[in-house]
């Protein structure tokens, strides 16, 4: 009994470590990353919808932003709306890039539940084992970065900072990006009443 009690007690100082290095930046900005410049460590993971996505997928064809977050994780709801709407402004049919939104939720359900009230546009992979977010040194969420189509990591951001997606859409090379509107103010889920 003491032995069960002390490794529950061991487990939950780690988990609420992890939870809080996870969320720990509260002024966010572009931050320097050990992969900016290099090749961006590949991957393949299941998306919710069920499909397998690779970033090999995307070599060639079109950029892509990768943003790792949680539903558990404040700065992650507010980040993924504003990537909503930005995708729904700048994405076209033929558009060369793509974003991935990469859960490290624990349980999959939870993000199956975010990404589905929230009404996230592009794909939301689950990396349950963490493989993923570890590959890209993440330490805090949400973390953004940005593959070119030749597959190397061309910019990185860690937290979220409003108006970001002008950056996003620069480091995209989105000439004269505007946003259709503000964004809009969200509901717990992420959702305006519109469903935007």
């Amino acid at each position: 009994m003491t032995l069960a009690l002390a490794c529950l007690a061991a487990f939950t100082v780690w988990i609420s470590w992890r939870a809080k290095a996870l969320e720990l930046r509260l002024f966010p900005g572009t931050e320097s990353t050990a992969l900016l410049h290099k090749p961006a460590p590949a991957f393949t993971l299941k998306a919710l919808d069920g499909s397998t996505v690779s970033l090999a997928d995307f070599r060639g064809k079109k950029s892509v932003a990768i943003t790792f977050w949680a539903s558990w994780c404040g700065p992650c709801r507010v980040e993924l709306p504003a990537l909503r709407a930005f995708y729904r402004t700048a994405h076209k049919p033929g558009s060369d890039f793509e974003i991935l939104a990469i859960s490290i939720d624990d349980d999959k359900s939870a993000a199956e539940g975010y990404a589905t009230t929230a009404k996230l546009p592009f794909p939301v992979l689950w990396d349950d084992s963490q493989k993923a977010s570890d590959l890209y040194g993440v330490d805090s969420i949400p973390q953004l970065f940005v593959v070119d189509q030749n597959g190397v990591v061309t910019w990185s951001a860690a937290g979220y900072e409003p108006a970001f997606e002008f950056a996003l859409a620069n480091a995209l090379g989105i000439k004269n990006y505007t946003p259709a509107v503000t964004p809009p103010k969200t509901d717990s889920g992420g959702a305006d009443a519109a469903g935007n």
